[in-house]
């Protein structure tokens, strides 16, 4: 097998092993969590024999960010503890295919599900928006085909800039890379774009979608200021927008922070680089934990797991 020479050997550290117990129990939370929101949806698929279009979204969703959080959590693991395990041919290659497709799947479903809750939930009269209302529902599956369309092409990317990175015993590592001082970013900068191109696409995506939301609540609760009757409809805009807008924060700093990864590897600073994982591996747990609470059958489908559990727990 050919190897690839590590510029830099891991210690170690405590630092870094405390790091990586961190990242491995946010791992391990995040996958519950999802598999958790897969149970729930299975049964009412069995049930019902059938899906609505959010429950589709949430679905692949869940799936997609429980095979990120294994192939990151592998990754940092082998890349703090046994670096020289990665860059064995090919471990790397496959490490960073699966760790850009999952990760981009991931970012694009989410930018699919704010889209879908921007355009059930807002009132807008705008010829194309109720175009879109009314095919939304059909649209769905197109959406996630070509989600995940651009997630395989941005794996592809990563995959033969890798391998030819490696070809030039240039080590390199996705989401963590060590770049020699000879080789410059400019020699893999289009795959880069292209790779920055799709999370920002994502990022806008939600940031589009979060402000039309609040578009719509703000006129929605002009209309309504003289109704003292309780509104369901408001209801509706309030318990969305709470959802939206947290993951709005939550995506904004998970773009930041793939940003400030790819700075910080090319500087070198793998230490740094790992510290900012420790948000990036707690992301998709905790967003995927907001979404339970946003949603009635998730709510009180965990509210009656966590009931029968404690009722089984006090009862040894």
């Amino acid at each position: 097998m050919e190897t690839c020479r590590s510029p830099q050997k891991s210690n170690g550290t405590s630092s870094e092993v405390i790091i990586v117990a961190i990242t491995t129990l946010e791992t391990f939370a995040g996958m519950w969590i999802n598999a958790f929101i897969i149970c729930v949806l299975c049964i009412g698929w069995i049930k019902k024999k059938t899906l609505n279009s959010n429950e589709k979204i949430l679905l692949l969703l869940s799936c997609s960010r429980i095979s990120h959080l294994c192939f990151t959590g592998v990754y940092y693991f082998l890349s703090a503890i046994y670096p020289s395990h990665v860059y064995v041919y090919p471990i790397l290659q496959l490490l960073s295919f699966c760790t850009i497709f999952f990760s981009c799947s991931n970012l694009w479903v989410s930018a699919c599900l704010c889209g879908f809750y921007c355009i059930k939930i807002t009132n807008f009269r705008n010829k194309f928006f109720i175009y879109l209302k009314v095919k939304i529902d059909r649209m769905v599956p197109w959406l996630l085909l070509g989600s995940g369309l651009s997630a395989l092409a941005m794996g592809i990317i990563i995959y033969d800039t890798t391998n030819t990175m490696q070809i030039n015993n240039v080590t390199f590592i996705c989401l963590g890379n060590f770049w020699k001082e000879n080789v410059t970013m400019e020699k893999h900068f289009f795959s880069f774009f292209l790779i920055g191109f799709g999370y920002a696409a994502s990022f806008m995506a939600v940031l589009f979608s979060a402000l039309f939301l609040l578009f719509s609540l703000w006129r929605h609760k002009s209309k309504m200021q003289t109704n003292s009757m309780k509104d369901l409809s408001m209801e509706a805009h309030i318990r969305a927008m709470k959802s939206i807008l947290s993951f709005l924060v939550m995506y904004s700093i998970n773009f930041v922070c793939l940003i400030l990864t790819i700075i910080y590897s090319m500087k070198n600073d793998n230490s740094t680089t790992h510290l900012i994982s420790i948000y990036l591996c707690a992301f998709p747990g905790v967003h995927s934990l907001i979404l339970i609470f946003s949603n009635p059958k998730l709510e009180k489908a965990l509210l009656k797991t966590l009931s029968s559990v404690k009722c089984k727990f006090f009862k040894k």
